[in-house]
């Protein structure tokens, strides 16, 4: 079996046992990367040198015993609004070009603490503005399923890169589905954890009270263990929560007799694609056989997750990108006449479209005489959908949907109709509302061979229900390689 095809614990567990070294894991993951960048463009940096020197660094430390930890020399790849010491860390946006942190992202220092590799930095949407990973500075990210369409987004590049065996797993981040919808795209399975498990310590913030960092993978073994590396309380973040209880891997049993599953009608009206809504109920109906009771019931408030999160997202990220302003870092207008002419073209000729637009929809709810109107209103109703999801969760322990309304859109189509591309977010929005955790696990493929989504969402502070259901479903079925991916191995001979 090639080292590409092993999911990030069965090459930790391979490693252990000196099947397989460290370097010889890392040299396989750059050859792919070599392989197939021109064609994906997954990642914004790709760090060989560094890489190859800590993969030897950790092999000396598993070798003497050190490091013990089920990732330990796993190569991995980090979104790009992650910092990294001394690495490029750019957001995918020409303000940030030249930006090296001088101090490492929390979740980052964990994985790290861990024996992690770290291979590059992912592409993603600007400031991770977008479902389609298109808006980067620095190119689209192309879906190695099928090139001419989108990965999905923001964190697109990741999924593109653990879907082509270009890492082993990666990091992404989560504003209103930016992990769960690339994810179901690719062909992957990723989470997005309850509000505040996972520290925002050195994540740069779009919506500081949605974002959440959480793991990208081939299967939800790997994404429980990434998360109980990840997940800490961090004294440095306000937001972070301290959890007792942080073994996610002892939900990874194949068992739901008994759990309550609901389907909410609403997410399977007008607008949901046949073949998925057929893929999705499919995958319900495996959980039923194997004993888990599954019922339909009504999630109000659906139709007015969308205005509510684009509101307060864009209100939170005009506020955060204010920083950006060509003065302390980042890209500088050449030309400019006075301090006010430098931010003014700064900021315009450094932030891409999708940016500007956010910023400027954001500046006006914020702006007197239309706080109340639009603000204010978005926040009361971010209150009644949690309290909607509230209602639901004193009747079933998860409930269970589509990550998204199709599955991936060519290239291009959705950029000429931001709109459209807003609405595609439609069933991931509300958990980053209310702050849950949710996970996206693939769930079969579409006509064109395009793979479908099947998204868990728990309660707060619930991960292990979403993470047994979601295992309990893999079970019945296999993890599918895009041919692209496995070309490209055996032409290098891995």
């Amino acid at each position: 079996m090639s080292i590409l095809n092993l999911t990030a614990v069965e090459l930790g567990k391979k490693i252990k046992a000196g099947e397989v070294t460290v370097v010889e894991a890392t040299k396989a993951a750059l050859a792919q990367i070599q392989a197939l960048e021109p064609t994906l463009n997954s990642y914004v940096t790709v760090d060989a040198e560094g890489a190859m020197k800590r993969a030897e660094e950790v092999q000396k430390r598993i070798d003497d015993g050190t490091l013990t930890g089920p990732l330990a020399g796993v190569p991995v790849a980090i979104k790009d609004n992650m910092c990294t010491e001394g690495m490029l860390t750019t957001c995918s946006s020409r303000i940030l070009y030249n930006f090296k942190p001088t101090y490492t992202a929390e979740a980052v220092l964990n994985l790290e603490k861990a024996g992690a590799v770290i291979l590059g930095k992912t592409n993603m949407d600007e400031f991770a503005m977008g479902s389609t990973t298109e808006t980067s500075a620095f190119g689209e990210t192309r879906n190695p399923w099928n090139p001419e369409h989108v990965p999905g987004g923001s964190s697109g590049g990741s999924c593109a890169a653990v879907a082509a065996n270009e890492c082993f797993y990666a990091l992404g981040s989560d504003t209103g589905g930016s992990i769960r919808q690339p994810s179901s795209f690719c062909g992957v399975t990723g989470i997005k954890p309850t509000y505040g498990t996972v520290s925002r310590y050195g994540l740069i913030a779009y919506g500081s009270s949605l974002d959440q960092i959480g793991p990208i993978a081939k299967d939800v073994t790997d994404c429980a263990a990434i998360l109980e590396v990840i997940a800490s309380y961090d004294k440095k973040d306000s937001t972070s929560v301290k959890r007792e209880d942080l073994d996610f891997t002892s939900a990874l049993v194949d068992d739901v007799k008994g759990m309550r599953i609901g389907i909410p009608r609403d997410y399977f009206g007008e607008g949901l694609d046949p073949e998925v809504k057929k893929a999705v109920l499919q995958a319900a109906e495996v959980l039923r056989e194997k004993g888990a009771i599954v019922e339909e019931f009504d999630l109000s408030l659906v139709e007015y997750a969308i205005p509510a999160y684009y509101v307060i997202a864009s209100a939170e990220a005009s506020s955060n990108l204010s920083r950006f302003d060509g003065v302390k870092y980042g890209y500088r207008t050449k030309e400019y006449e006075g301090l006010h002419n430098m931010y003014k073209k700064s900021r315009s000729e450094g932030f891409g479209a999708e940016v500007k637009r956010r910023i400027m929809l954001g500046s006006f709810v914020l702006s007197s005489g239309y706080y109340d109107a639009y603000y204010l209103k978005a926040l009361r109703t971010k209150a009644l959908i949690k309290k909607a999801f509230d209602q639901a969760f004193e009747k079933y322990d998860v409930i269970l949907g589509p990550a998204a309304p199709s599955t991936a859109p060519k290239l291009g189509a959705s950029l000429s109709d931001p709109l459209q591309m807003y609405l595609g977010d439609i069933y991931t929005i509300s958990v980053n509302l209310a702050g849950l955790p949710g996970m996206t696990v693939p769930c079969g493929k579409d006509s064109k061979g395009l793979p479908i989504g099947l998204q868990l969402i728990g309660d707060c502070f619930q991960e292990k229900k979403i993470i047994r259901a979601g295992y309990a479903y893999e079970c019945s079925r296999s993890y599918e390689t895009p041919e692209l991916a496995v070309k490209a191995a055996e032409q290098e001979g891995r």
